[in-house]
This record gives structure tokens, sequence and C-alpha cells, in this order.
């Protein structure tokens, strides 16, 4: 018996007994869906996931200053009685102009924003039903703040360097602000108050997420000020500052020379420093959706353990209900490879029905969960959709092994025997 003829007899066998053929691939069906639902799902939150990344801008390195000495301030507050050692940084950072795209700092403000009716003391937001209004986050921050964040301007200009050193009163707004605050009106040139100070709105940034996902992700929701500013508005020194590096491989070389820099210019005994490129964010993530990518889809491949056992459950099966006919094509000359090649390719047949069942399950399970989890389509890729049916077959030739080799072993005389 030939290959053709073995593929026609297991393909007349799983259409005669099509209920029970349907209900044996149903656990490889299921596997094989879960499997490749939760392993695209996965792919597609890290692939959201470096989008944000992405957005907030790449080689970039953060770099926080801390001090061990706190003192009160007249409105009862804890700051840091530090120095302020961002001049320093920002001239060593000039002095390495070959590694470095810019520096800033990126101090948080706590400042009430006014504009007309609209107080951001007022806003509220509620993460349950992501409906509201979040108020902005305010940043002290420097006229590179935009290049260390792959920030655009869509109206007006950017803070400047003589906004720094004149103490000019201004402010630059990201387009969720803007439009909380403005609506679709021009922000340009109007006045905010700012704890009660004046300052004007030079320029918007343009949006770096936008869509349905723009809402919740606040990324654009900021006002940032020129760190001047402080003394008109208060704060402790500024702590916390971005680095960002000309590209990926000059990353690593100016976190090693910036770590070498703060060693020799902060006192140990006085405060500590913290210098960590955000790829290792990046690689962390990646690393942990890896993590829970395995575990998930391990749990998942236990269905498909029992649809193999389900496989070999029904092919023994099989192999009693044929009896006769395996001992009639024995007595007649049949080889024993011959009753082992057609037990396995109806074994394989029937995992690899069920697997291309599971593949137009898992496509259509990963199309919904991509567009209600993260607004997207998300589809199986090639490597993945040929994976899964590969991996369907070799779980029928695995567990219809056995079923073959007993039938293969059956004698002529006692199989013709049986009823």
């Amino acid at each position: 018996m030939n290959i053709r003829q073995a593929v026609k007899m297991a393909w007349k066998s799983i259409i005669g007994k099509k209920g029970r053929s349907m209900l044996t691939m149903l656990g490889v069906i299921i596997g094989i869906a879960a499997v490749m639902t939760i392993v695209s799902v996965m792919s597609g939150y890290a692939a959201k996931t470096m989008e944000q990344f992405s957005a907030m801008g790449s080689n970039k390195i953060t770099v926080d200053i801390y001090s061990y000495f706190y003192e009160v301030d007249e409105n009862g507050n804890a700051v840091s009685s530090g120095r302020d050692y961002f001049p320093d940084l920002y001239a060593y950072c000039k002095s390495i102009p070959q590694y470095i795209v810019g520096v800033t700092p990126q101090a948080y403000a706590s400042v009430n924003v006014v504009y007309g009716t609209k107080n951001s003391a007022n806003f509220e937001w509620d993460w349950e039903t992501q409906t509201g209004q979040r108020s902005p986050d305010v940043y002290y921050v420097s006229n590179q703040y935009s290049a260390c964040n792959n920030l655009t301007i869509t109206k007006g200009r950017d803070l400047s360097e003589l906004d720094i050193e004149r103490y000019n009163q201004v402010c630059v707004m990201g387009s969720q602000a803007a439009e909380a605050f403005f609506d679709s009106a021009d922000p340009v040139g109007k006045i905010l108050q700012l704890n009660g100070q004046s300052f004007e709105v030079v320029g918007v940034y343009a949006p770096r997420i936008t869509g349905s996902d723009a809402q919740s992700s606040f990324i654009d929701n900021i006002i940032v000020l020129p760190y001047t500013a402080r003394r008109l508005l208060g704060g402790e020194n500024i702590s916390s500052f971005i680095v960002k590096a000309k590209d990926g491989v000059s990353t690593t070389e100016v976190a090693t020379r910036i770590r070498g820099f703060l060693k020799g210019l902060v006192d140990p005994s006085m405060g500590d420093t913290w210098v960590q490129p955000d790829d290792r964010w990046q690689q962390s993530m990646n690393e942990q959706m890896g993590m829970i990518s395995l575990v998930l889809g391990g749990i998942a491949a236990i269905s498909l353990l029992v649809g193999g056992i389900g496989i070999m459950n029904i092919m023994l099966v099989t192999v009693t209900e044929r009896t006769r006919e395996i001992g009639i094509r024995r007595a007649i000359g049949a080889q024993r490879s011959s009753i082992v090649t057609q037990f396995l390719i109806e074994a394989a047949m029937l995992c690899g029905i069920g697997g291309v069942i599971g593949i137009l399950i898992g496509t259509l399970g990963c199309y919904v969960a991509g567009n209600l989890l993260f607004h997207m389509t998300i589809y199986p890729s090639a490597a993945v959709t040929a994976g899964a049916l590969g991996f369907s077959v070799l779980l029928g030739l695995i567990f219809g092994s056995y079923p073959a080799i007993k039938a293969s072993k059956l004698q002529p005389v006692e199989a013709l025997r049986a009823e």
C-alpha cells in the first residue's frame, strides 16, 4: 500500500465518523487556538509597550543625584539642602559633543494651573471608566528638553536659551494639556496663571501618541517651564536629569563617562548618584514579556497534551474496531511498516485538521483581542502559524505511534478470529 492509498483510507475513516473525529480533535483545536492567541497577544502587548518607549525617545540616559540632607522651607515642606548640580552636568555634557545630543533637567513642579474658568485643581480622572480630565504634569526643563524627548513643535516656538538666561515667564504645552485648557483654540500668546504667576504660552508640542490610546497615555499632558522659573514658583534643587546620546553605541559610552564624572563631583557622605540608560527598561520589559509568554503558553499547552492523549485513545479504539481488517492485510502479505504507516497517517491527519481549525480560531481570537485590548489589529506571524501546524502534525505522530505499533504486532491468525 502506498502513501496515497493510506491517506485515502485515513480520510474515509475520519469522514465516516465525523462526530467522534470532531470530539477527538477538540483538545488539539483548543490548545492550538489558545497558544496562538496568547503568543500573538503578548507580542502585540510588547509592540505597544515599545511604541510607548519609542514615543518618549530613544538613547536616553536618566541621571538622578540624591542628597542625604533636607531642610524645611517657609511652607513646612522638606527640600533638599544639597547644591544644584545642573550647571556642572550641563558644562560636562557640552565638553563631549561627539557623544551627546542634549541634556535637560526634568524636575516636577507642584503648581496649580489656571486659565479663565478652568483650574487644574478641579480636574478629575476616573481610572475605572477612563473618563474625565487629569491635571497636567508641569516640569522645569532646559531649552534642550524637546531634543532629549523626540518632541516637535506644531504651533509657535520652543523654549530658547534666552528664555533660560533672561528668566522669561514662558511655557510650552503638550497637545493634550493644550486641548484641556483651550479646546480647539490656538494657545500661543495666551496667559496661564501658575500659582498666581503669569506665564505666556509660546508653543505647543505635536502629539506623540495619537488615536484612542492618547486619552489614557497622558504622555502629552504636560506643560514645561524654563528651569529658572523656580525662583518664582519655588521648589527644591533639581536632582533629576535626562541626557540624550547620539546613538545606541554612544549611550553606553556616555553613561560610563557621566558615572565617572559624578563620582568625582558628588561627595559620597553628602549624597549618591544613579545613572541608567533607558534601554535597560526596554530590555527588562522584553524579558518579562518573554517569561509571561512562556508561562501562559505552557498552561495552554496542557490542553494540547490532553488532546494528544485523546488522539491515542481513539486510535486504540480504531485498532480494536479494525482488527479483522488488519488480520486480512497481514495474511495476504502486508508488511508491519505499512500497517504502522496507515495508522500514523490517520493520527497525523486528525491532529493536522484540528490544527488548521485551531489556527483559524486563534487568528480570529488575535484579531478580537488586539482590537479590544490594544486598539490595534494583531495577526499571528507566519512563523507562529507554520509552527502551530507543524506541531499539531507532530503531536499526531507522537501519540499515534503506540496504537500504530500495537496494530502492526497483531498476529494474522488471532486477528482473523476477532469478532
